[in-house]
């Protein structure tokens, strides 16, 4: 059985590459915190694992390379994607 991953690609371990990326998680219901395991992440309806193993093992890549490329500029790729999901808007 093959599946594709639901994990899209990171084109560049930039800051616009993880806003993009972060933004790409969010359209596919995927959004979690940066400093979560994705292993450890469960879905709130049905309280079951939100990544299959792979695909923890395929986040915790781009991860990896966010942070190793960008520190804690993580966190800005990641907030205004967060903020938009949860339906804030942000001062222009």
């Amino acid at each position: 059985m093959n599946t594709q991953s639901r994990i899209p690609k990171l084109n560049s371990a930039s800051f616009d590459g993880a806003l993009m990326w972060f933004a790409d998680m969010q359209t596919k219901g995927l959004m979690f915190h940066p400093d979560n395991d994705p292993a450890e992440i469960l879905r709130i309806c049905d309280w079951q694992p939100m990544f299959s193993d792979p695909e923890a093992s395929e986040v915790r890549f781009v991860m990896n390379e966010l942070f190793t490329n960008l520190g804690d500029e993580v966190y800005a790729a990641a907030y205004p994607i967060v903020m938009n999901a949860c339906g804030l808007q942000l001062d222009a």
